[in-house]
């Protein structure tokens, strides 16, 4: 490295992505210098610490996609990563639960992709839910064994300790200037010299990319999950993982149980527009972000097709009672006294100008700059193959 460069690689982006790519880095090159930049003052401080917290299997994506390949090998990686490493982590299984008939060919559906996959499937008539979870109520369900629980922040940091990387917190970019020979990224807290750029920045990927000048031809549009955790009496109902049946059509999952590590249940997510790309409550409203959503396209056309069903989000997120009344399809015994609010997550959804929402992990590259552009659920399980496949993608534009 030359002495007119801070360092050879800088990320943007101080979650778990952009910290699984400074510790794939170091195994790849370990003699590269590399500088994370989080804005915030502490790592993972949006999406990442606002997960589920589920390592999750790959049942619901598409065959041959990113996610299904990277979510397949991933599960089972992470779980080693854990162990390894000493991080809290249990491999817990968990059930998909059709409610009524209509949902039935769905769930065949998702049995042949599990299958398809290489899943260990186990099909339930309703009889057979109770040995698994007592207090919930189906006609049929799916058990997949692979699904588990990690402690994800807690995996993030440890990338962090293990890559070596300089970590800068509370160095929000304000510019970024790309040159033949490397690329300057000004800060709120002075300029960083490197060779080429990482852009892990989530929920504001897009920004950044057209910062580097690369028009990343989609927009993050943030929706925000909300959550209830269980009273803790209530909590009892519930063994471990408890799922309905998704809507293809729908990029989230509906609303499902989530026993965590140390014993909580998590209810959710509602999955409703959020007002600010940092918006975790109503109350939290960005005019900039705001003008950015409604002026792309793209946003137009997914509200075209998708406004009833998000209309049906929007009366739960605002209804207590009708939360419970959905949650009751799968545990009947629960009342509106049992749910208490937990913290919210705000997802970074990436849509295109056509209005189709990007399902798969996205990402680009220019002179000098790779760009994670779409990196939802699964990303914390699969981190370890996304941070490879960054690095592959660095050590490229490193070496042109």
């Amino acid at each position: 490295m030359g002495s007119s460069y801070d360092c050879d690689v800088v990320i943007i982006g101080g979650g778990i992505v952009g910290l699984s790519a400074a510790y794939a880095l170091s195994l790849a090159r370990p003699d590269a210098d590399v500088i994370v930049l989080e804005k915030e003052p502490r790592l993972g401080a949006h999406q990442t610490g606002h997960n589920s917290g589920v390592i999750h299997s790959g049942l619901y994506y598409k065959p041959g996609s990113l996610k299904a390949r990277f979510a397949l090998a991933g599960a089972a990686e992470m779980v080693e990563f854990c162990k390894e490493q000493g991080l809290p982590h249990e491999v817990t299984g968990k059930l998909v639960v059709a409610v009524d008939e209509t949902e039935l060919p769905r769930l065949r559906a998702l049995a042949e992709r599990g299958r398809e996959h290489g899943l260990p499937i186990r099909e339930l008539a309703a009889g057979e839910i109770a040995a698994y979870e007592p207090h919930v109520r189906g006609v049929a369900a799916l058990h997949v064994g692979t699904t588990g629980l990690a402690d994800f922040p807690a995996v993030a940091e440890r990338y962090a300790e293990l890559s070596g990387a300089r970590i800068r917190t509370g160095n929000a970019v304000t510019a970024i200037d790309r040159r033949a020979d490397g690329v300057t990224v000004t800060t709120s807290l002075g300029e960083v010299r490197a060779r080429a750029l990482v852009n892990c920045a989530g929920l504001y990927s897009d920004r950044v990319a057209r910062l580097a000048g690369d028009e990343p031809g989609l927009r993050i549009v943030p929706f925000r999950g909300e959550y209830f955790a269980l009273s803790p009496g209530a909590a009892a109902l519930v063994r471990g993982l408890v799922y309905p049946v998704p809507d293809p059509a729908f990029p989230f999952l509906g609303v499902h149980l989530t026993r965590d590590l140390v014993g909580g249940v998590h209810v959710g997510p509602n999955a409703v527009p959020a007002l600010a790309r940092e918006g975790y409550g109503w109350g939290r409203i960005s005019v900039r972000d705001l003008a950015e959503t409604v002026s792309w396209p793209g946003t137009w056309s997914l509200a075209s097709r998708h406004w009833r069903a998000e209309a049906v989000e929007l009366h739960r997120s605002l209804s207590h009672r009708a939360f419970t009344r959905a949650l009751r399809r799968l545990l009947p015994d629960i009342t509106e006294h049992d749910l208490v609010p937990a913290p919210a997550g705000v997802r970074a959804q990436a849509v295109d100008r056509t209005g189709a929402l990007v399902d798969d992990f996205a990402f680009a590259q220019g002179p000098r700059t790779v760009h994670v552009l779409n990196a939802p659920s699964p990303a914390a399980t699969a981190s370890l193959l996304i941070g490879r496949e960054i690095a592959s993608r660095t050590l490229t534009a490193l070496d042109a």
